[in-house]
């Protein structure tokens, strides 16, 4: 397993020296690109650890799916995919963090061990989660979101696409000041792919410094997303299937640290931590 550099874990917000690689375990049967590999507990850990030993500095752990048109899952089967995957990679010295809308996953995940709540409706889909994340005082990450995944391609309507999320992801984050969760523990998340085409995506890759004049770290999740098919489709029009984006997601993994995102969530972490690294020896070499 590699050494985990990240500093301030406890409770506090992790860093490094560069873009950190945020690998992605989801214990779903539905997820988009890899659902039903890591259902099982104990291969979801072993996932989680073989992605730590490929590079990633901290592993997300999610057991509901957000992809286009999901449904949703009950807490308790989220508890049930979830706790035990937390707590097996934290007690392995893992930093993870918990991908879910759910105050009480939230909550019983950062008791099992977790360093970081990912929530990508930043607090909107159910409104205990700001305060229990305060009380708990993990950093919290808060992602652009417009609604549930039901529905939400209806709501990529933009008429500035990067002005319109910039201003609507700096509200959330008063929001979530005003409830409790300090500044300096809140990273922001552009949401792609979330209620956003391509052309949407791709703009907001295009303008991640002004997100960062947001003065918040930033997340990129971009890994085998659509926007990412769309790139890539053929002649005939048709997208490569998730699993062979992975090219791709590194190229935005090495674009995305270049300019100076906090972190890139991945489902395959060997090239992108290559990427990573390579464009911090270029910005060392400056």
């Amino acid at each position: 397993m590699s050494t985990l550099r990240g500093r301030g874990t406890a409770h506090g917000l992790p860093e490094w020296d560069r873009c950190a690689v945020m690998g992605v375990v989801n214990v779903t049967p539905d997820s988009f690109s890899d659902g039903g590999r890591w259902f099982d507990t104990t291969a979801a850990i072993k996932r989680g650890l073989d992605l730590v030993a490929q590079g990633a500095d901290l592993i997300d752990v999610g057991g509901e799916s957000t992809r286009p048109g999901a449904s949703r899952v009950d807490e308790e089967e989220e508890l049930r995919r979830v706790v035990p995957v937390v707590r097996g990679l934290a007690s392995e010295g893992v930093t993870v963090s918990v991908d879910t809308m759910r105050s009480g996953v939230a909550e019983q995940a950062v008791a099992a061990g977790a360093a970081l709540v990912n929530d990508v409706s930043g607090g909107l889909a159910d409104p205990r989660m700001v305060p229990v994340v305060a009380a708990t005082g993990a950093p919290f990450v808060v992602m652009h979101w417009r609604g549930f995944s039901e529905d939400m391609n209806s709501r990529a309507v933009y008429r500035d696409v990067v002005a319109e999320v910039v201003e609507e992801l700096r509200a959330r984050m008063e929001a979530v000041v005003e409830g409790g969760i300090a500044p300096e523990r809140i990273v922001i998340d552009p949401g792609l792919g979330f209620a956003k085409q391509a052309e949407h995506d791709l703009a907001l890759v295009a303008h991640l410094s002004e997100l960062r004049a947001l003065g918040r770290p930033v997340l990129v999740a971009a890994s085998r997303k659509r926007f990412l098919g769309r790139v890539l489709a053929k002649d005939d029009g048709a997208p490569p299937p998730a699993r062979e984006r992975d090219a791709a997601t590194a190229a935005v993994s090495a674009i995305s640290a270049h300019e100076g995102a906090w972190a890139v969530r991945v489902h395959e972490v060997r090239a992108t931590a290559d990427a990573v690294r390579v464009a911090r020896a270029v910005e060392g070499a400056r």
